[in-house]
């Protein structure tokens, strides 16, 4: 389904296969693994994510030093963006709708795209409006769960922290309708959170009416050699191909590594004297 969107007094309308409510490390990873596979995927995130205030991350696979937090998720959506998920800012307020309707997201502030001004409000002071339509919706967006009040889903505050129940997999008791990560009440780790988006994106794959077997890249022959077709969302590539991967790859890591980052971690916002949640640095 090709996404389309119109503006009209003042609200932003658009049409995608998948919404994900939430930029962190589960719905970013979620992206990735949605969009590889032709799904056509928007994700809306509202702020910063908690992993940029770290200072540093210690306990990531494939990083033996730890690396920088604000580079790793740098990384997060540069990866999601390369597979051909595209990336939203505001505020998801209200969800409505089934898996037979489509589902509609009322999102406030932000931007509809990086290249494009907010959409003008109905008054001068007025909260910027929009909403967008999707077949499906990935929901993970700890700790805000506010949205999901008008389904069958339970939830819980703890803290002033709000948590969905997740069912089997990142499904939840609504069709359609899927949770991950933080939100979900996983354990509080990037990595984790990496896990548990990456889970509920295969199953959100499964359910649609895409083929897929695997998200795998195997040497030339691995299947075709044994008389077998290469499964639904796996493929073989020569020698000569996984070189030239190999090359872009060592490329890309080198360009990201080249220098240290140059944003400082943000301290938690109730420890900022800046309405804005800026620091020194950013006024």
């Amino acid at each position: 389904m090709a996404s389309s969107q119109s503006t009209t007094a003042g609200t932003t309308r658009g049409q995608h296969e998948l919404l994900i409510i939430g930029g962190g490390v589960a719905g970013l990873t979620a992206a990735t693994f949605t969009a590889r596979a032709g799904i056509e995927t928007m994700v809306i995130n509202d702020g910063e994510t908690v992993l940029r205030r770290n200072a540093h991350l210690e306990n990531i696979p494939g990083f033996p030093a730890g690396v920088n937090p604000r580079r790793f998720a740098d990384m997060l959506r540069a990866q999601a963006t390369r597979n051909g998920a595209e990336y939203q800012t505001g505020t998801v307020t209200e969800l409505t709708g089934d898996i037979d309707d489509g589902f509609t997201a009322t999102i406030t502030g932000g931007q509809a795209s990086d290249d494009t001004e907010r959409a003008a409000g109905d008054g001068k002071d007025a909260e910027p409006t929009r909403e967008l339509t999707a077949d499906r919706v990935l929901a993970a967006s700890f700790p805000d769960a506010d949205f999901l009040e008008g389904f069958d889903i339970e939830t819980r505050t703890a803290d002033s922290k709000q948590y969905a129940e997740a069912g089997e997999l990142g499904r939840t008791g609504v069709e359609g309708l899927y949770v991950a990560g933080r939100l979900a009440e996983r354990y509080h780790q990037a990595v984790i959170a990496a896990g548990d988006g990456a889970e509920a994106a295969i199953t959100l794959i499964h359910d649609s009416d895409i083929p897929f077997y695997n998200d795998w890249v195997a040497p030339e022959g691995y299947w075709t050699d044994r008389g077998r077709e290469v499964p639904p969302g796996c493929e073989e590539i020569d020698p000569t191909e996984q070189r030239a991967r190999q090359e872009a790859a060592m490329a890309a890591m080198q360009e990201y590594f080249a220098a240290p980052h140059d944003q400082q971690q943000r301290t938690f916002p109730s420890l900022v004297d800046d309405e804005r949640n800026r620091l020194d640095w950013e006024r």
